[in-house]
């Protein structure tokens, strides 16, 4: 696996600030997946797929939130086990950031902590800034420059990384 430069800084604060985190909290998840209702059978699903074929354990709405349960809490909870924020950032999540929904709560976490890598798919890191600025300054990765399964590859090998 290789790094072009740029995803490498994506890559590397996370190796070294999460290794403690890793070795203090073994019941924690790599990664959460944030992503717009709207993708959840999509986008979403394939690239929860793509890093779990790679190895990497995902907190998945569609998998994590038991029938009956408060899906809020079960979010928030997923967000307090997961060592790192992926955010699939696409045409309907950038709605739902504007329409203050579910995902732009998620966001709204995963911005204060710092552990968030926005994986672009069917948007550009312009669309991002106009809609959220603050996400779209964290280095990431983007689906025109790799495909899903390339992007989600990196992804849970950085994952791997965190975990050692």
């Amino acid at each position: 696996m290789s790094y072009t430069p740029t995803e490498w800084r994506t890559v590397k604060p996370f190796t070294e600030k999460a290794g403690e985190q890793a070795q203090a909290h073994p019941e924690r998840r790599d990664l959460f997946l944030c992503h717009a209702w709207p993708d959840r059978e999509g986008s979403a699903k394939e690239l929860n797929a793509h890093l779990k074929s790679n190895g990497a354990s995902v907190w998945f709405s569609e998998e994590d939130l038991p029938l009956g349960s408060l899906m809020i809490r079960e979010i928030d909870k997923g967000l307090r086990n997961s060592r790192v924020g992926i955010v699939l950032v696409t045409p309907a999540l950038l709605k739902s950031i504007n329409d203050e929904g579910v995902a732009e709560k998620e966001l709204a976490v995963l911005l204060s902590t710092r552990r968030v890598i926005p994986v672009l798919h069917g948007v550009s890191f312009n669309d991002l800034n106009d809609v959220s600025p603050m996400l779209a300054s964290h280095a990431g990765l983007s689906t025109a420059e790799s495909s899903l399964d390339v992007v989600a590859a990196k992804v849970a090998a950085a994952a791997a990384a965190l975990a050692d």
